[in-house]
């Protein structure tokens, strides 16, 4: 077979790649033909992986083996080609489709987020009987809709699923008022098994959508339907949206995702390399951890683009020294403002002692490890001189200063785990100030 051969030569040059993208595509027989090759990759960062680095070459073989130009097309498995004008509806109305990688195996769990994903888990496992409804909310790009969305592919093979976002139940409900259609509505949305919606915080103000949405949540609770929403704020802060709906949202279980912990944003980046197909070296990963914000869909451009940097400028490894110059007008500045008080204070706060202790003369050895993160911060992060960071601390002069800074980095190099917790503290210090 044709494709097997040019899978065979993409795999003598370079057999890395092959194992990671190539081995894992398959040939769509079915909706080729001489000059149009299907090629279906198992998810979607593969075929996107695989569109930018390899269709040219797919082609340039098929030709030297045919003769024959062709256009070559990276589709996913899961993903259905639907064929809106057939239906006869408009685009803008038309349902999301889930995204297959967006599983519950792909979620990176940690302590800012157990609670939602063990609810959204439970909900998936036992829907319509646990905590309907399920409410969710949280920051942009923390996880609130791939977690929505993994309830949504448990469930697709077995029960009858709608995911939309707000913006797109608002247009359908008007459309299909303005065509005098709403029973084909009420049929589409009030005899579903799952019903996700995504960001109701836009449902606020618009008061047709919210008593349209509000008889059919009842329709469908009342019927023990699984219902599940986003937002990112919690009920009662959602402005502008009526007393009976908003209390309907908190009949349920609330479930909040905070801002991933350092060590939580490290494996999610690991992971998000690994879906791209993109090599990073750990600490440029731990850069990226500490020195960009909690948005994992930004984190997730900023790696692409550090990929396509390296690509375009023919760098074969992405150093640390690249990422920071690719990524410089993402990273925070240092804050010119920042001051040993400050500096005192959030280190007095993470190690759960007085401010005052820290300065002490006390050999307690919680209070001395404070002392010396807070002698290294300050020189860090302070334009104080030596002397005059000695003297702020009690110490005997700008050599003592010297050798705890010294002794400080030696640690740093030489325990992955300690640098890891002095680069969060210092990302808490930068953005602590003039944010």
């Amino acid at each position: 077979m044709i494709f097997d051969k040019i899978k065979q030569k993409l795999k003598s040059e370079n057999q890395v790649n092959y194992n990671k993208f190539i081995k894992k595509l398959e040939f769509d027989e079915d909706s080729s033909n001489s000059n149009h090759l299907v090629i279906k990759a198992p998810n979607i960062f593969i075929a996107n992986y695989v569109k930018r680095n390899y269709s040219k070459k797919i082609a340039e073989i098929y030709k030297e083996e045919t003769g024959i130009e062709a256009n070559i097309e990276i589709i996913t498995k899961d993903i259905k080609h639907i064929n809106y004008e057939s239906e006869n509806i408009s685009t803008n109305t038309s349902p999301s489709i889930l995204i297959p990688e967006y599983t519950f195996e792909s979620f990176i769990v940690g302590p800012s987020n157990q609670f939602a994903y063990s609810a959204a888990k439970s909900v998936a496992e036992n829907p319509g009987k646990n905590y309907n409804p399920l409410f969710i909310y949280g920051g942009v790009g923390l996880g609130k809709t791939h977690l929505i969305q993994a309830i949504g592919n448990y469930l697709k093979n077995r029960l009858n699923v709608i995911y939309v976002t707000s913006e797109q139940f608002m247009n359908e409900f008007r459309e299909n008022v303005r065509n005098q259609t709403m029973d084909r509505f009420h049929e589409k949305y009030r005899s579903c098994d799952v019903l996700l919606i995504d960001d109701v915080q836009f449902f606020a103000g618009k008061e047709q959508t919210q008593e349209e949405f509000f008889h059919t949540f009842n329709e469908l609770y009342n019927q023990k339907k699984q219902i599940c929403l986003t937002a990112d704020r919690p009920p009662k802060k959602l402005q502008d949206l009526v007393d009976r709906l908003r209390s309907r949202f908190e009949a349920g279980l609330i479930a909040d995702i905070q801002p991933p912990e350092l060590e939580t944003k490290i494996e999610i980046i690991k992971k998000k390399c690994e879906l791209n197909g993109i090599y990073l070296p750990d600490d440029v990963i731990e850069f990226i951890a500490t020195k960009l914000d909690d948005n994992i869909r930004e984190i997730e451009g900023m790696i692409v683009k550090l990929n396509a940097m390296a690509k375009l400028l023919g760098v074969s490894d992405i150093t640390l020294d690249f990422a920071k110059q690719t990524l410089k007008e993402h990273i925070k500045d240092k804050k010119e403002n920042i001051t040993l008080q400050d500096i005192i204070e959030l280190i007095a706060k993470e190690f759960n002692i007085k401010p005052s202790e820290i300065i002490s003369k006390s050999r307690n050895k919680n209070i001395v490890a404070a002392r010396r993160t807070a002698i290294y911060l300050a020189r860090e992060f302070t334009k104080e001189s030596t002397p005059a960071i000695a003297k702020y601390f009690g110490l005997k002069d700008h050599s003592a200063v010297s050798h705890a800074i010294k002794s400080f980095n030696k640690k740093l190099k030489e325990d992955n785990d300690f640098r890891i917790k002095i680069e969060e503290l210092k990302n808490k210090i930068q953005t602590r100030k003039g944010e």
